[in-house]
Formats: C-alpha cells, structure tokens, sequence
C-alpha cells in the first residue's frame, strides 16, 4: 500500500528554514532558464522547453563533443587539423582560417570559444564527423544530445549559422552548461578566458564576446549568441562563495540589453535565495510499519546531510510529506532505501530526497508470526484483542 505522511521532519524544517515564495524575476528575454547548480534547484524558467534559433551558443555542443573525443583518445590537442574549404567559407565570427592553414586542435578550441569561430567550428565538426562532413557532425551532434537529456536540440550545423530546423531550448542550453562544467573541469577553465590573439592575424578580433567576465561578480563562462533571427543570448555561469549559478537567455534586442539583463539575473539567484541546513543524516524524520518483523517499525532517516535553496523572504512552512510503499517486509536492512521525502516550497519544483532504514530489522520468530495472524484476523473481523464474536 502506498503511503503518504506529514513528515516529522516538518517541526525541524520550521526551526530552520521557514520559507514563502521568492519574488519571481520578471525577464525581458524571450526564454530564460536560470538553475542553481550546488543544489540542483531550478529558479526560473520562462519559455523553456521551446525549441529556438540558438545562434553561436549552440557551438556548446560542438564543444562538448570535442573535449569528449579528446577524453577518450579520438582526439588530442596536440592535432593538427587542416582547414577545407567549406570551414574557410564562413563568414561573421571567425579565426579568418584559409585552406592554406593547418591548425592545432588546441588553438580551434580557443578559436570557438574565446573568438565564437564559425570557421573553427567547421574544421572541429569535420575531423570528428563519421563522413567528414559538417551535415554529418549535425546528425551525430542531435543524437548525443538525446543521451544527454537535452531533448528539445536539433543540430544543422556545428557553429550555429542560421538554418531551418536548427533549435535549441534554453533548457537544453542549461542541461549542456552543466554538463560541460561538470565533465570536463580540466577544460572548462578555457571558458573564462577574455582574449585569444591567434597568430596575430586580426588584433580587432582577439576579445572574448561574452560581456559577464568582466564584472566583477564571479563569472567564468560560457558562450554568447546572436543573429538576426535569434536576437542576442547568452549562456552564463557564474559562482559566489560556495553556488554557481547557470542560466540561459535569448531574443534580447541589443547587446547592452544582453549584458544588463544577465548581470540582473546572477544579482537576483544570489541575493534572493540562500541555502539552509534541514537535516542531518541519521536523524529520524518519520518511521514505517514492518510486516513480521523482529520489531514493529523502524525509523526513516536521510542517506546524506540535506540541504535545500530557499528564498530570503520568507512567510510560511515548508511543506514535507513522506511517501513509501508500506507495511516494509522484513527482513529489512539499514540503509535501504524505502522511499522518499517530497518537500514543497511555494515558487520552486518540488524536492524529492530519498528515504532509508535506520537499522536492521531480521524477520520475526514464530511468536511474531502466531502474533501477526492473529491481528489480521482480528482486523478481518473487526475485533480487538481479547474480544469475542457476536451469538458466543
């Protein structure tokens, strides 16, 4: 049967954390997806499962891709990549490649990701593509999106250049932030980085486009993006004290709009929530029935220390509810997992935290089992122990 409960560990969260609900952001962006990576808690989310032009934040993928060929030896970056045609053809955001280079893997990396390269891109897709050709890096780019969740992307091209079908939502956008970030710490230090002069060849083109490096409130990355279609969009990330914060917006009107709109959004997810202890591990939060059991009940408890993201302002209870399938059948071992703690704080997606046993609990001797039948058939007939049947 399943169960669900008041936790007792609604008295504990009230002495540490009351909590109402933030005061939403409202975003001039036409999507927006912000995500408190520490503590896996989505803040904000305008728009954003809806599959958008993403312009130059889409070479994330082509990122990823890359940095994964070169975890696994498909790819080093020491390489050295020559330049088709195809890839010296772009124009907009560039490295200024011609077919006459043949370039280190290393510097396409930073040419993608401190100068927004279209041209660098091409040469990465087309050295990990399984035909060579940037259509097939798209083709190969969508599918390993899919295993990563982002389930709202469709890869045309590797740099972002306009064409139809090619989308991203700005939730898939966070999901590879993320996910890059996490993956990949020896690399991700590249993100931060404001200029990459490559062979000097165009000193006007040498600055990291992304607006947020330089502002003092713990930016490191990631990507900027604009076209006509799209609007200018940034995918950010930026940590203060022990958070990083994620988000991603687009469709915003100009580039100064951009800036001022992503600094308003890393103030607001570090200055309007702020993370509180709830509970330690061990401690008892609620207890579950077990059938033939050696004892009665047992205690449900948190596996790790829990910690929740809540808003500053606060006006109210959380709201935690514990939910297990139940009477537990002995034999029942500690640290097993029986269920969950579902908490619920207005303004927020719900947190759901896996429950586990305090202690072994063997199974009953034969007393317990004789004991057992006997309640079930008092309950069958609705009796009480020591009652006697109607007509005896």
């Amino acid at each position: 049967m399943r169960y669900t409960a008041r936790s007792l560990m609604a008295g504990l969260i009230t002495l540490y954390a009351t909590a109402g609900q933030a005061q939403m952001l409202e975003t001039s962006a036409r999507a927006a997806y912000v995500y408190d990576q520490t503590t896996g808690t989505v803040l904000l989310a305008k728009d954003a499962e809806i599959p958008l032009p993403p312009a130059s934040m889409s070479k994330l993928m082509t990122i990823y891709m890359a940095f994964e060929a070169i975890a696994d030896g498909r790819l080093s970056v020491d390489d050295i990549l020559p330049v088709s045609a195809h890839a010296a053809s772009f124009g907009g955001s560039s490295m200024f490649l011609d077919t006459t280079d043949r370039v280190r893997v290393e510097d396409l990396l930073r040419g993608v990701i401190v100068l927004s390269g279209n041209d660098a891109s091409v040469v990465l897709a087309e050295a990990l593509s399984p035909d060579g050709t940037e259509a097939g890096f798209g083709r190969m780019m969508t599918d390993r999106a899919r295993q990563l969740g982002m389930t709202q992307s469709v890869f045309v091209n590797a740099s972002g250049w306009p064409a139809a079908g090619h989308r991203m939502s700005v939730k898939d956008l966070g999901i590879l932030s993320s996910r890059l970030i996490s993956d990949f710490p020896t690399f991700y230090p590249l993100f931060s980085e404001t200029e990459f002069a490559f062979d000097n060849r165009v000193p006007s083109n040498s600055q990291n486009r992304n607006p947020i490096l330089a502002m003092g409130i713990g930016a490191d990355g990631l990507k900027t993006g604009h076209t006509e279609e799209a609007g200018y969009g940034l995918a950010g990330s930026a940590v203060q004290g022990n958070r990083r914060v994620i988000f991603v917006v687009t469709g915003l009107p100009t580039a100064r709009d951009r800036a001022e709109e992503s600094e308003r959004i890393v103030n607001w997810a570090f200055r309007q929530f702020a993370e509180r202890d709830l509970a330690v591990a061990g401690t008892q939060i609620a207890s579950a029935d077990v059938w033939m059991g050696a004892a009665p009940s047992v205690g449900l408890t948190v596996a790790e220390d829990l910690r929740l993201l809540v808003p500053v302002l606060h006006d109210g209870a959380l709201d935690a509810q514990v939910v297990f399938d139940g009477p537990l059948q002995a034999p029942v071992t500690a640290g097993q997992q029986v269920g969950e703690l579902i908490i619920t704080l207005d303004g927020l997606p719900e947190k759901r935290v896996p429950l586990v046993t305090q202690a072994d609990v063997p199974l009953g001797g034969f007393g317990t089992r004789i004991r057992t039948a006997a309640q079930v058939l008092w309950a069958k007939y609705g009796l009480t122990p020591g009652a006697e049947p109607d007509g005896a």
